[in-house]
């Protein structure tokens, strides 16, 4: 029987699924009103040019591995080994931190008196929750990611109505007035630019399962821009409404969208705790799904590397459902060792935790200085292969784009670097050492597997 194949619809419900992230978008909202006008700069001078580079990339070179197939056709199985294995290593390091989030939601939400092993518990759960629906197959992280996307929209669509309404009643805990749009160019503007870059990053998910793809060379063009649009609204929207919410002051990036939640639901009166309880299991309903989206791409990047195949423990694939298993355990390994470390540890310890995950943020910004690069190479290079679509304007188009889209990455990394309180030895050795060795690592697994 032929397998069905992925649809427009479900390629911008997975697209939407991943890119679009509850429990971090809130901390460019600290920066105030213009908080809004730096998501509509960096939709502009980053999203659209990242999103149109993916669009030609994904038509072009329909295959499975997405970044790493169009990597390794520009610059070798080398680069895009390490490209594929960065890929999966910054996920191994980013859910437990999304899950402690989760944990730490449904304790305020719903037991706060809940200990810290339990909290612990539920994180570690949710991880293997996200292993399991991994190893039984892209079909189910699909329909998973599906469901999630559709309310991800509903809960920033609630946001954007329910700041409305609030403002209306109570009156808005910040000044929306035309001034207040403006930028001041200072360290904390470029700062927050940096994380909504990171925000906004994962159009290049859908093209690691492109054999699963109905008519990838028009339907991946379109999911793009479609997605993009959709996207670049809903944060807007989400945005708009924390700041009705809140004073920018008082905006927190690890408990703001729960307190400005919690906050827009007064409008409901006595039923504002049964709306927020609902709106609440949605939401971490949305951080699981984003996790199968992000560990779904991790791994099927991954799986396409030559070294990996010849690697015994990342090689190894499921008999009932002929997934690479194994690399979706070792996530859920690695993920479970990061929560019972961060959980175990003193406060000042915690810090240390903290750190890894900022040196997690730091891999995560890595595959992307090639990407860029390798849409500009391949153009060039690979003058006869035929392209559904190309970035606009031509080559000149091309080069803006690709120049737009490494100097943001670059800025982000670099952003990593400097966090205001001069030279910290315990982060700053973490991020330049743990590079160090992870793309060592990557390397020796790669040599190994030529010999």
């Amino acid at each position: 029987m032929e397998q069905k194949k992925v649809s427009l619809f479900k390629m911008i419900s997975f697209t939407v699924c991943g890119i679009v992230v509850l429990d971090t978008f809130v901390a460019p909202a600290a920066m105030g009103v213009s908080s809004i006008t730096v998501w509509l700069l960096t939709t502009i001078l980053f999203f659209i040019p990242y999103g149109l580079i993916n669009a030609e990339l994904g038509a072009a070179y329909p295959e499975d591995g997405g970044i790493y197939t169009w990597v390794k056709r520009a610059f070798g199985e080398l680069q895009a080994s390490l490209v594929a294995w960065f890929y999966w290593v910054n996920v191994a390091f980013w859910m437990p931190a999304v899950f402690i989030a989760f944990s730490f939601w449904f304790s305020m939400a719903f037991a706060p008196d809940m200990g810290v092993w339990p909290s612990a518990f539920i994180a570690i759960f949710m991880c293997w929750v996200v292993v399991y629906i991994g190893i039984r197959g892209v079909d189910l992280s699909i329909t998973v990611t599906n469901i999630a996307a559709i309310l991800k929209v509903a809960v920033l669509v609630v946001f954007g109505v329910l700041g409305v309404v609030y403002g209306a009643q109570n009156g808005f805990a910040n000044d929306f007035s035309l001034s207040n749009f403006s930028l001041s160019f200072d360290f904390d503007t470029i700062s927050f630019s940096s994380a909504i870059v990171y925000n906004l990053l994962g159009f290049e998910l859908i093209s690691s399962i492109a054999s699963e793809i109905d008519q990838p060379e028009k339907n991946i063009p379109k999911m793009t821009v479609l997605a993009g649009i959709l996207i670049a609204a809903l944060y807007i929207i989400g945005t708009f409404g924390v700041l009705a919410a809140l004073p920018a002051e008082s905006i927190n990036p690890l408990d703001g969208f729960f307190l400005a939640l919690k906050e827009l639901c007064s409008v409901f009166g006595g039923a504002q705790t049964a709306v927020f309880n609902v709106i609440i299991v949605v939401t971490l309903f949305t951080l699981v799904s984003n996790m199968i989206s992000w560990t779904l791409g991790g791994v099927e990047v991954l799986d396409e590397a030559e070294f990996t195949k010849k690697t015994k423990l990342l090689g190894h694939r499921n008999k009932k459902y002929n997934t690479p298993d194994y690399s979706y355990i070792l996530m859920g390994v690695i993920s479970t060792l990061l929560i019972l470390l961060n959980f175990s540890l003193t406060e000042s310890a915690n810090d240390a935790f903290w750190t890894i995950l900022s040196f997690s943020f730091l891999v995560f910004f890595l595959p992307y200085l090639w990407l860029f690069p390798t849409a500009v190479k391949l153009r060039n290079q690979d003058a006869d292969t035929p392209r559904p679509y190309k970035v606009p304007f031509g080559k000149f188009g091309l080069y803006v784009s690709s120049i737009l889209g490494f100097l943001f990455i670059t800025l982000g990394i670099a952003l990593l670097f400097f966090t205001g309180e001069g030279w910290d030895s315990l982060y700053h050795l973490t991020l330049i050492i743990g590079t160090g060795l992870t793309t060592l690592f990557g390397y020796i697994l790669y040599a190994n597997s030529k010999k």
